[in-house]
């Protein structure tokens, strides 16, 4: 492992943070009374919006993965295209989810929805631009002892984090201290845009901290 490889990790997490620094300033340049509180739902498409465009941009220009040997253009847009169904199947699954752990069914669809847009783009978006629509993969990366480097350690503390700081984002949605914040489900979504923020700068460090103990299978 090469300490270039290390930062050049960080300098793709600080443009990830970068972008959801812009999805909080930009909009209010041309957008009247725009803020995360009050447009909320606005917000959680422009952040999704922007993340999505940084990841894209960054994955295509750093390469972390070694390119498939399929390069011909029906093998390109059949993956784009599977990338696009697994988005949308990742969107509504974390929607069944939301809906299983207590969010309204009828009331607040839209709200919902954008939250598990938000949480795909933290967690899916990544995994597809690193991994691609490969199950297997997925499932090698998320196991013990499956990663083969860095991006791939990296992708599962930021997909960790992000679900996590979801998680915590619930609790204090029934206290009764009467917050904007906390009608759903902005606590969830900051929650979760906190916790995907935390794995991006932690991931790096604890990378680098951990250096000459990690061994990759491919190395």
């Amino acid at each position: 492992m090469k300490d270039t490889d290390i930062k050049r990790l960080l300098y793709a997490h600080l443009l990830c943070i970068f972008s959801i620094i812009l999805s909080i300033f930009i909009p209010s340049v041309f957008l009247e009374n725009f803020s995360i509180l009050e447009t909320h739902l606005m917000w959680l498409c422009i952040c999704s919006v922007f993340v999505t465009a940084v990841n894209l941009v960054l994955y295509l220009v750093v390469k972390p993965n070694i390119s498939s040997k399929r390069n011909s253009l029906s093998h390109k847009v059949t993956r784009i295209l599977k990338c696009c169904i697994y988005f949308l199947m990742s969107c509504f699954s974390f929607h069944v989810i939301f809906v299983l752990y207590g969010a309204p069914l009828i009331e607040l669809v839209l709200e919902t929805f954008l939250f598990a847009v938000l949480l795909s783009t933290f967690t899916t978006v990544p995994c597809l631009c690193l991994l691609g629509p490969n199950i297997k993969a997925w499932l090698r990366v998320f196991s013990r002892n499956g990663v083969t480097s860095i991006w791939e350690n990296s992708l599962q503390i930021t997909t960790i984090s992000s679900f996590v700081g979801a998680w915590l984002g619930a609790f204090p949605i029934p206290l009764d201290w009467e917050r904007p914040w906390q009608v759903w489900p902005i606590s969830c979504t900051l929650g979760a845009t906190f916790g995907y923020v935390a794995g991006l700068v932690i991931s790096p460090l604890w990378i680098y901290w951990n250096r000459k103990q990690l061994t990759y299978k491919n190395n």
